[in-house]
């Protein structure tokens, strides 16, 4: 998620607040941007100034973050600001390249207005552009046949993002991010809280082959998600199908995508099987249930997994003064078949016996054994 849009004015090294006009700009990003962009350090650019002019930016770029520095002038609040960009980017020169092309009226800093602001998410969004641009040319440079034909094939899928990772000076792999699915995860999860769009990428690291490599090897290949999207989809518990000897991405992509798509609207339509769950407890077990001190979880896999029961005592507490709890509950019968009424009357049987071990001399000698602990 992004900053809150007050950490400017709470983030200066220096102590003195941003200039207003840079302020305004800055707290736009934070506020409008639908990338998770997060504000780093602040700082002045004068020993004594009356205000902060220049902050560091992590701005998203292939399932990491690239920093870049923005150097506003107090002094001179109506300028653009100037950008520094990492150390290992000496080659990513933007504005020059406006200028071989002859293109550099359509910058938007050849029309910057400092009360306008969404300027500096304007020129975010413009140079984050080129970077994508740059990195995929630099990639394109490897000196490896099998990197040049992945490429080459699919890059020109929207989204796609590319860089090359290097060590002691030289380039040792290349990494894809590829987003997956083309579906609006928003539409599927009616009254989701989420601010920024959810998306799901396949990270692929190729390592780069040199001359005297016969057999390439296959790529380390990993399911990222975007935070939020966690409560709903959790893509550590997808099974990623084979990539066998030989194989590129597009051969591998489209079985990925299917079988994700499916275990996506099988999510989506879980929630509505949770929700009538939840309903059907509530005869039973009282409203609301979050203020008992019996707890549900649902997997996100319900109803193919079961809920799992725990106790809490409300009169007996540890050394720390957290209540005790009893080992999780999940031996009791079930199917994903029945209906939330089935499913309730035997998690109800299960925590009616539960519930009368609570005040048995077993269960006492364990919480007298915690509360010693």
């Amino acid at each position: 998620m992004s900053p809150p849009a007050d950490t400017a004015a709470l983030a200066s090294t220096s102590g003195a607040p941003l200039a207003p006009l840079v302020a305004a700009q800055l707290n736009f990003v934070l506020s409008q941007a639908n990338l998770p962009i997060r504000v780093g350090q602040i700082w002045s650019g004068c020993r004594d100034g009356r205000y902060a002019d220049r902050f560091t930016l992590a701005i998203p770029f292939c399932l990491d973050y690239v920093y870049w520095d923005f150097l506003y002038n107090a002094l001179s609040p109506k300028v653009a600001p100037d950008v520094v960009f990492g150390p290992d980017d000496e080659g990513f020169q933007p504005l020059v390249d406006f200028d071989e092309i002859g293109s550099g009226e359509k910058s938007c800093l050849a029309n910057w207005d400092c009360r306008d602001t969404s300027a500096l998410l304007s020129l975010i969004k413009e140079l984050r552009e080129f970077y994508i641009e740059y990195q995929k040319k630099r990639a394109a440079e490897v000196d490896d046949a099998r990197l040049k034909f992945e490429i080459s094939t699919v890059l020109s899928k929207e989204g796609i993002e590319v860089c090359t990772v290097s060590s002691n000076g030289r380039p040792d792999e290349v990494k894809f991010a590829v987003p997956l699915l083309d579906l609006d995860l928003a539409i599927l999860v009616p009254g989701c809280p989420w601010k920024l769009p959810q998306k799901i990428h396949l990270q692929a690291v190729f390592p780069i082959s040199r001359s005297y490599s016969s057999v390439p090897s296959a790529p380390r290949l990993k399911l990222v998600s975007t935070p939020d999207l966690k409560s709903f989809f959790s893509v550590d518990d997808v099974k990623l199908p084979p990539w066998l000897d030989g194989m590129c991405m597009a051969e591998y992509l489209p079985n990925l995508e299917e079988n994700l798509k499916i275990q996506v609207v099988e999510a989506s339509a879980s929630i509505g099987s949770r929700r009538r769950f939840i309903e059907a407890l509530a005869p039973t077990f009282g409203r609301p249930l979050e203020a008992d001190p019996v707890h549900f979880v649902i997997p996100l896999q319900f109803p193919k997994h079961q809920p799992v029961l725990t106790l809490e005592s409300s009169q007996h507490f540890n050394a720390q003064g957290l209540p005790i709890m009893s080992a999780p509950v999940n031996d009791y019968p079930w199917s994903p078949r029945w209906d939330p009424t089935e499913m309730e009357s035997s998690l109800h049987c299960r925590f009616a016996r539960s519930a009368c071990n609570l005040y048995s001399p077993t269960w006492q000698v364990n919480l007298e054994a915690q509360e010693a602990a």
